[in-house]
């Protein structure tokens, strides 16, 4: 199952510590924009809030899981340790993936149906829905705690984490199959539909209001719309296929031992994948909020000159608007 283990040894520790530098740095940068509006905070900002520190919290657990890797997935500090250090994996990693979700509702609402479910963009509304999507990620990944995540292999490795360890459950074929449904193919749906009707509308604007036509605001819109997609389902895809794939023929039959070795190596390599997508997230607002850009840029600037001029106040604004003016 680890013949690998060489490679990935080298391989996966290099590609986390960038992981780790590029998302700690920049999801910081964009906790640091998004902090100075805290006292005008709109939805879009408070769920944006919400999967930073989510991303922060995710790439703050990585250097334990660089060192497993380093050491040829070898797990030295016992499974209480290695329990915790999954549970934030994965409340962090869905956390993200349900954050992501409401930012595509919530741009739905705001352009499609921004009169008939106003109330759902209320700033008191959306604290609640914010304490509810980390309460259903807690539900959905407490259950971890009673099995058992880590296993003394063969030759002396204690893995942590990994997929073979989690076979001694019962029923996990059906576990994971709903667990990739609810965890994944209904936010994925979920966001294609909204960005798809928004795309439409948008259009739709354009055709017919000539000075946003001539503007190309809504086409730099419907773009970033089309890269926020495309980041979510590049990252998250092949992992949860890879799952679902393989959790549906372990149901119709036994996999042999070369099955469960290449999906192995293919869980290795698609996590490697969907984890990604916490240091992408601060591109993404780059080129999706005006206002990030803005703000970060004139702090580069600042950084950079020994000569500040004084530069008129500008906030942040979440809005549809600033994604169209992106």
């Amino acid at each position: 199952l680890y013949d690998h283990r060489e490679y990935a040894s080298i391989l996966m520790p290099l590609v986390y510590s960038v992981v780790f530098f590029v998302g700690l740095l920049g999801n910081c940068l964009a906790l640091h924009v998004i902090r100075p509006n805290l006292k005008k905070i709109n939805s879009t900002t408070m769920y944006s809030l919400n999967l930073v520190i989510s991303d922060i919290l995710f790439t703050l657990s990585l250097p334990l899981r660089i060192a497993y890797y380093a050491m040829g997935f070898h797990w030295p500090l016992g499974e209480a340790a290695c329990k915790i250090s999954g549970l934030i994996f994965y409340i962090n990693t869905y956390a993200g993936v349900n954050f992501m979700t409401c930012l595509s509702v919530d741009r739905f609402i705001a352009v499609v149906m921004p009169l008939r479910f106003a109330k759902l963009r209320k700033i008191s509304k959306v604290r609640y829905i914010c304490l509810g999507v980390w309460l259903l990620v807690l539900a959905q990944t407490l259950p971890l705690l009673n099995m058992s995540m880590s296993n003394e292999e063969a030759d002396g490795y204690i893995t942590c984490m990994e997929y073979p360890n989690f076979e001694i459950v019962d029923h996990i074929a059906s576990v994971l199959i709903g667990a990739v449904i609810i965890g994944y193919v209904i936010p994925v749906m979920t966001i294609l539909v909204c960005y798809s009707f928004l795309c439409y509308r948008l259009q739709f604007i354009a055709k017919n209001n000539r000075l946003t036509g001539k503007s190309g605001r809504n086409r730099k819109a419907i773009g970033v719309i089309c890269c926020v997609s495309l980041v979510f389902v590049i990252c998250y895809s092949p992992y949860h296929i890879d799952l679902l794939q393989y959790m549906i023929r372990k149901l119709v039959s036994t996999p042999s031992c070369s099955e469960l070795t290449a999906f192995q190596v293919s869980l290795h390599i698609t996590v490697v994948l969907m984890n990604l997508n916490s240091c992408l997230d601060p591109f993404v607002y780059f080129f999706a909020c005006k206002g990030y850009k803005r703000k970060l840029l004139k702090l580069f600037k600042l950084q950079t000159s020994m000569s500040f001029s004084s530069v008129g106040r500008a906030s942040p604004d979440y809005s549809s608007k600033e994604v169209a003016e992106g």
